[in-house]
């Protein structure tokens, strides 16, 4: 561990004392402009949720266009529509919840900046940037930070946005993010699509290798399910090591007390929901025992020992359900069910409990 000097202490402190001196002058100058449109958080106190433009739209036609036609065309058709908005795309109900959420927030904190600041992240050229304005307001969306990428990696961006969560359809940039420690998922759309709740955001998450390492899941894998009970039974008092996502379930947490601390713990605009393949009785003591450990809640527990999860999910409704396994995300997308697909641990190696064999391996 490399010693921290008194010198470095010294320059941090100024740093911030410099960037606090900013921010106190931004506001102030907005503080002194009539709008009614509310200023975005501090990203060190806000829960940064980016998502990208084919996630909170939909476009599957536009995308076409740029694999068929190249990058020019695809610019070009963008500024030529520019005045027509884009579908909704999977996103798009997650963040109409989210400023549900804030809404409620403000009403209770009206000074406070603990609140869900949506940023769109997009690697879209910046001439594209018109349409996708004139698609948020047309939607009357509450997202004021963009970051255009124009080709190159988001991760950067994402690390100085202090990202809490990130939504792409690129599967090898959530891949990214997730080995940078952020959490991110995959968004799917779904041919259909449940009637979702529009006064409360419901998050629903796997638990191993999402909330949670995947330590049981690999045993899982190379050695049954009598070894995975046996284990989990073995070290039901152990703390399971924390997943990709657990930091969003935190940050969840974090805003559901400030509901609780104003005696609204019944009327949280916020639910979550952890819906396992596990078995309650001979692996989900475990579990529990660790969110407990982390001083984190659960709203609802599901443990379905096996069972599909889409009918359970069909039930709940949530806004979006992570998963680490494609066929759950499939089997829940089927049912209308907003998923996100998080490619993290040993799961991504199997479908449907079978090893995925490469091209050329060897039995």
């Amino acid at each position: 561990m490399s010693e921290i000097k008194p010198n470095d202490v010294v320059a941090d402190s100024a740093a911030d004392a410099g960037e606090e001196k900013d921010w106190a002058a931004a506001k102030a100058f907005f503080d002194n402009l009539k709008t009614k449109k509310p200023r975005p958080p501090k990203p060190r106190y806000a829960v940064t949720i980016a998502v990208s433009s084919r996630t909170l739209f939909n476009m599957t036609e536009e995308r076409k266009i740029y694999e068929e036609e190249g990058l020019e065309t695809y610019v070009a058709h963008h500024i030529a529509h520019e005045n027509e908005p884009l579908r909704p795309g999977a996103a798009f109900p997650f963040v109409k919840a989210l400023m549900t959420v804030n809404d409620k927030l403000r009403e209770l904190y009206p000074d406070s900046e603990e609140l869900f600041d949506i940023v769109l992240m997009t690697n879209n050229h910046a001439q594209v940037g018109v349409r996708l304005i004139n698609s948020i307001n047309h939607y009357d969306l509450t997202i004021e930070r963009f970051c255009m990428t124009g080709g190159q990696s988001p991760i950067g961006y994402l690390k100085a946005y202090m990202t809490n969560l990130y939504l792409s359809k690129n599967s090898e940039t959530v891949t990214e993010a997730i080995e940078e420690g952020i959490a991110a998922a995959t968004m799917f759309n779904s041919d259909t699509q449940n009637q979702l709740c529009e006064d409360q955001l419901r998050v629903a998450f796997d638990g191993d290798a999402v909330l949670f390492s995947d330590e049981s899941e690999i045993i899982v894998k190379k050695h049954g399910l009598d070894t995975f009970f046996e284990h989990e039974k073995e070290y039901e008092n152990k703390p399971l090591a924390q997943g990709p996502l657990k930091c969003f379930l935190e940050a969840l947490g974090k805003l559901q007390r400030k509901f609780y601390a104003k005696n609204e713990r019944m009327n949280c605009p916020i639910r979550t929901f952890l819906v396992t393949a596990r078995s309650a009785a001979s692996s989900g003591a475990r579990v529990l025992k660790t969110l407990r450990s982390w001083g984190l809640e659960i709203d609802e527990a599901l443990f379905l020992a096996g069972a599909p999860k889409g009918p359970l999910l069909q039930k709940i409704r949530p806004h979006i359900f992570f998963d680490d396994q494609m066929f759950h995300i499939e089997g829940a997308q089927e049912l209308g069910t907003i998923s996100a697909h998080v490619p993290y641990g040993i799961g991504q190696k199997y479908h449907k409990g079978k090893l995925i064999e490469k091209p050329g391996s060897k039995n």
